[in-house]
């Protein structure tokens, strides 16, 4: 019996292409369908002035919807799989974020990979331009409004200082979790509050 592809959620390696494909899929299908029912008005009624044409209109909405979907993710790049191959080799047990498309009402930047440590994230952009003290503050606000307060976000754009950064929180990571308080999320019980940290950040992302 041939076996299910899992999906692959936000956050992991390999997002961007799972998604091109599955929105791809879906868009065609959204299409298809008022096709098929646009076409099949014009065999049963003999002419174009019929229910099932009005039908078919207002079933574009909902497809070119889909397809603006599909669009958004045509435009993100998927992560270089050398920097995800590192940073789960340097990051060890910490937790970590791939393929983010972070937004704000003011731009929008990619993020290779982050990684999250106490009070600390750390992350990797390839973009060759973009707002990145901009989105540094932006994350940072958002954590803080969601009583992540005190967190210090970082955007990389070389590849050695990333890695040497989050191999040296790998290294020694209750330094930078001391002293935090912590209580659990009512809606997320089984999330640390790393793993509460990247579900905000991706929750801003597309």
């Amino acid at each position: 019996m041939k076996k299910r592809k899992k999906k692959v959620q936000k956050g992991s390696a390999g997002y961007v292409a799972y998604e091109r494909k599955k929105r791809a899929f879906i868009t065609v299908i959204m299409f298809v369908i008022p096709l098929v029912i646009f076409f099949s008005g014009i065999a049963y009624a003999h002419t174009r002035k019929n229910i099932l044409t009005v039908v078919a209109v207002v079933g574009i909405l909902p497809a070119a919807k889909c397809a603006v979907n599909w669009i958004m993710i045509l435009l993100q790049k998927p992560a270089d799989p050398r920097i995800v191959e590192q940073t789960e080799k340097k990051a060890g047990n910490l937790t970590r974020g791939y393929e983010l498309m972070i937004t704000a009402y003011e731009g929008r930047l990619p993020l290779d990979a982050l990684v999250v440590c106490g009070n600390q994230v750390a992350c990797y952009c390839s973009a060759p331009k973009g707002k990145y003290e901009f989105m540094e503050k932006h994350m940072a606000k958002i954590l803080s409004s969601n009583g992540y307060r005190s967190v210090k976000v970082k955007i990389f754009r070389e590849r050695k200082p990333y890695l040497e950064r989050i191999e040296q929180l790998a290294n020694n990571p209750e330094k930078y979790r001391e002293g935090i308080k912590f209580t659990p999320d009512e809606s997320y019980p089984d999330l640390s509050r790393e793993e509460l940290i990247l579900h905000v950040l991706m929750a801003i992302s597309v």
